[in-house]
């Protein structure tokens, strides 16, 4: 069994990058929590045009979808912002490389 090593330096840029679904995850679970709270503020008289009142999970459900595709589009938005200040600490590294072949014949 012979096996052939290859060895090369290279250089690596080395940065930290934000991770952009938690940032998003986050955004939803904060517009999840205004929702809870727009509707916990709310006021539940009957509409001056229709006379109909609106109960609260329905309430929370229509302010759910504004406040989880804004929470979720603000975390989005701080995480490229996170990254784009990252590029200011990247540094460069030299790396070394090792690849080894295997000799043998596979059938």
């Amino acid at each position: 069994m012979s096996r052939t090593p290859r060895h090369s330096t290279v250089e690596a840029t080395i940065r930290p990058v934000p991770r952009y679904g938690v940032f998003m995850v986050t955004g939803a679970v904060l517009g999840i929590i205004v929702a809870g709270i727009v509707t916990l503020l709310g006021s539940y008289e009957p509409s001056r045009v229709l006379g109909v009142v609106y109960p609260p999970g329905q309430v929370f459900g229509f302010a759910l979808l504004w406040t989880v595709p804004i929470g979720i589009a603000l975390g989005g938005m701080i995480a490229v912002m996170l990254d784009r200040a990252a590029r200011k600490h990247a540094r460069v590294v030299r790396v070394e490389r090792e690849h080894v072949e295997n000799g043998e014949e596979q059938a």
